[in-house]
């Protein structure tokens, strides 16, 4: 009897501290949104943080609780995005695409050098030593720190300068984001005319360290048959907004630095 009543209070109290945790299981239970699943397994999966978020699977549970756009991330192809929005049961706005334009032309050879860089092979890091070892402040450092944070391949260095793959960006902004000479800008897609340099030295100064900068003529902003070109701190700027692609400023530009793509 003595062994038999501790064995019932300790059946008591197993009873009544399960039916305690069985109603604090219910009571505590996070309900699982299926939703997450089905809207991360549409997102590229790359995980490159470009959407501010820490990877698909971040921003699909922000996306599901209504706390970011089906079009948060560049990357997702429009199709997936539909499909997004239809789990959603919402109707979503068509965002434009933008890509990556290094507007720089200070290839080698052409953009003079004020000393030998023997350091790490970064352009943040060569940021820290003089601005890089090419003479001009606003050029490309050309050490790739933007390659190393594109998840797509799709930029990569070639003859001192970085240059990027319009087919294989999606226009996450990374590389943009991390070049320590702001020489990135996201451009929309359709864009096909630009300026590459990005240099605010006057023209004579230019001409000291860049065989292919800007020199503030003017000639573009009079040529741009819509005014969508014009010479501010003495580099020439497109107002993508009214640019018609026409590429009378290319024409017109003696240093070539305007370029207009192949439609």
């Amino acid at each position: 009897m003595q062994i038999l009543i501790p064995v019932i209070i300790l059946g008591v109290l197993g009873l009544v501290f399960g039916t305690l945790l069985g109603v604090a299981a219910k009571a505590l239970k996070v309900e699982k949104d299926d939703r997450i699943e089905q809207i991360t397994e549409l997102l590229p999966g790359a995980n490159c943080g470009g959407c501010g978020y820490a990877g698909c699977a971040a921003l699909a549970e922000a996306i599901a609780k209504g706390e970011a756009e089906p079009t948060k991330c560049p990357g997702t192809k429009k199709e997936n995005v539909n499909k997004i929005a239809d789990i959603l049961g919402i109707i979503v706005e068509e965002k434009e695409k933008t890509v990556a334009k290094v507007l720089c032309s200070g290839t080698c050879g052409k953009a003079s050098v004020k000393y030998k860089y023997e350091g790490i092979t970064d352009c943040v890091a060569a940021q820290r030593f003089g601005g890089g070892e090419k003479s001009c402040a606003y050029g490309c450092t050309g050490y790739g720190s933007c390659v190393s944070v594109c998840k797509f391949d799709a930029i990569h260095i070639e003859n001192g300068i970085a240059v990027v793959d319009d087919k294989k960006c999606v226009g996450c902004g990374m590389c943009a984001e991390i070049c320590p000479k702001n020489v990135i800008d996201m451009i929309p897609a359709k864009q096909k005319v630009f300026v590459l340099c990005k240099s605010k030295d006057k023209g004579a100064v230019v001409k000291d360290i860049c065989s292919a900068g800007c020199v503030g003529c003017k000639l573009c902003e009079k040529n741009c048959p819509n005014g969508a070109i014009c010479v501010t701190d003495n580099i020439a700027k497109i107002d993508y907004s009214k640019c018609s692609n026409c590429g009378a400023c290319a024409e017109k530009c003696p240093k070539g630095i305007i370029t207009k793509a192949t439609l």
